[in-house]
């Protein structure tokens, strides 16, 4: 019994002395305050532009033809020729006009007899008139024959169809040439409704061409149309584009840029903005007096270089944070480099 007595003894020492050496003070983790780059919102003048597909359009385009079916005794032009107003393209059969010419001629001999007689009391009033009125109406026929059989191109442009050749008998139908002007061209610009009090004729655009990659044009409105289209909300402006050199050609698809004037709008950094997941929203974390940060919703304006314009959400004197965001939270505390 006494050396049962003692061993329970030196256990329950040896378990006191356990104890006393397993306590432990547990403390809490310090929290860890992110470190962050800050800027100051800026505000200045930001020009208001908007780009528009568009077709670049010949400024005139003609179809040409005799007002009546005859056979075509000559071709002097061929598609892509660039011809000139005035310049013949095609002679028709010319039987009729020698004919109407011949009349003509007759007439006028016949005329001038008769207006000398006149004035000498020869001939009455009536008859002289009535003589006069028959040779300006063959004459008048005549002119109008000679345009239907030497036909000429009315503006300066390309030859872009040639329907017939020489020897074929022209039928009414399909035209025998189609020119095209196009010095200068125009584009027809669907702009939203909303900039309809922005834009005036006379108003300077540029374009872009994906034909002529690196090459940029000037134009100006040259015509705005009155009314807009109810399903697309956009009105028509007709843009002139001088094109002296000729290198823009009708069917080209074009990105036309209308300025639209600026507006004082503030700017921030493309790294500051922060894209919330799942959505297209997009925000901005600024400091408070505190030192921390709030979780800011923007609207987004025009981009431009390596800046966003901010049409709401912000105001000129913020300060922001434009680095280290990965690691904020709305509210939490954060440490300014």
């Amino acid at each position: 019994m006494k050396k049962t007595a003692i061993i329970a003894a030196a256990l329950a020492l040896a378990s006191c002395g356990g104890n006393s050496g397993s306590t432990t003070q547990t403390q809490a983790a310090a929290p860890v305050i992110p470190n962050v780059e800050v800027a100051a919102v800026q505000a200045r003048e930001v020009p208001q532009e908007n780009t528009y597909a568009s077709t670049v359009q010949a400024w005139a385009v003609n179809n040409i033809m005799p007002q009546s079916g005859s056979r075509i005794r000559k071709i002097n032009v061929e598609i892509g020729d660039y011809v000139t107003q005035g310049q013949v393209l095609a002679e028709m059969d010319r039987l009729q006009l020698r004919q109407l010419e011949l009349q003509v001629r007759n007439d006028e001999i016949e005329y001038e007899r008769l207006k000398g007689l006149y004035e000498e009391g020869g001939v009455s009033q009536s008859d002289f008139e009535t003589a006069e009125l028959g040779y300006k109406v063959r004459k008048t026929n005549y002119k109008n024959v000679k345009e239907n059989t030497i036909l000429k191109s009315p503006i300066d442009g390309f030859v872009t169809a040639r329907n017939f050749d020489a020897g074929d008998m022209f039928s009414m139908g399909q035209p025998l040439f189609t020119v095209q002007q196009v010095v200068p061209v125009k584009l027809l610009v669907g702009i939203s409704e909303s900039e309809y009090s922005k834009v005036k004729k006379g108003d300077s655009v540029t374009l872009t061409v994906d034909a002529l990659p690196g090459k940029t044009f000037t134009g100006r409105i040259d015509r705005l149309y009155p009314t807009i289209d109810a399903a697309t909300h956009t009105f028509k402006a007709e843009v002139k584009v001088s094109n002296t050199n000729r290198v823009l050609r009708p069917g080209m698809y074009a990105r036309v840029t209308v300025n639209f004037g600026s507006r004082k709008s503030v700017i921030v950094p493309d790294q500051a903005l922060v894209k919330q997941e799942g959505t297209g929203t997009r925000f901005i974390y600024v400091l408070n007096e505190d030192q921390t940060v709030s979780y800011v919703p923007v609207t987004l304006g025009r981009h431009i270089d390596k800046e966003y314009e901010i049409t709401d959400g912000l105001q000129e004197g913020q300060i922001i944070v434009v680095k280290g965001q990965a690691a904020l939270k709305d509210g939490i505390k954060v440490n300014v480099l």
